[in-house]
């Protein structure tokens, strides 16, 4: 069953996200301890994992999650997903359609990426259990995000979907979370402001106090 809360402070990483002193299961063990409530694991762009080496890690990363009851999700990659039997997937719009793998998919989390009212109005959401919206400001982390369409298309999209799950993405910093959170969104998606801080036990603890 998927709990919304759960989208408070949604951690999303690859290999290539995370500098090169560091690995990403040193810095998601270290998110998880200091509390992160989702992770989906993206490996995509320069350096990242393929094949067996990147179903390899996910089998990793999603053991650790499963030992802190963090749902783990896997971005785009439904054969992956399958295969090491992730709690999860989140897929974009130009990604596999939903009702292509929902129904071998199911008591699984479904998350889809929404930009737009437009976006929305061409989407079923029927199996789908929570949207993405952004990017909410310019991202480095995506490079082939769309422009920023800020945090009010939050509203805009509440007026159509009320109060089904939302997590806002793209650029979210501790600074700007409070704005966000404020227009009505479940919580955020982080990217880079935790796989590439300086400190991110601090880091996760300071945006979950700004999501509440």
């Amino acid at each position: 069953m998927f709990d919304k809360d759960s989208l408070k402070v949604y951690f999303i990483c690859g290999t290539q996200d995370i500098p090169s002193s560091k690995s990403i299961k040193e810095v998601v063990k270290i998110a998880l301890d200091s509390g992160i409530t989702m992770f989906q694991y993206r490996e995509k762009g320069d350096g990242a994992l393929i094949g067996n080496d990147k179903r390899e890690m996910a089998q990793q990363l999603l053991e650790l999650c499963q030992s802190y009851n963090v749902p783990f999700i896997v971005n785009d990659d439904v054969a992956l997903a399958e295969n090491i039997n992730a709690d999860g997937i989140h897929v974009g719009q130009n990604d596999m359609k939903v009702t292509e793998f929902a129904q071998k998919f199911k008591n699984k989390i479904i998350g889809l990426s929404i930009s737009d009212v437009n976006e929305y109005q061409q989407s079923d959401l029927t199996y789908v259990d929570y949207i993405g919206v952004g990017p909410m400001y310019a991202t480095n982390s995506k490079k082939d995000a769309n422009l920023p369409v800020g945090p009010e298309m939050i509203p805009k999209l509440r007026s159509y979907i009320e109060d089904f799950p939302l997590v806002a993405i793209g650029g979210i910093t501790v600074d700007n979370t409070k704005e966000i959170i404020q227009a009505g969104a479940d919580g955020v998606s982080i990217i880079s402001a935790i796989s590439k801080s300086a400190n991110v036990s601090k880091t996760v603890r300071q945006f979950l106090q700004n999501v509440d």
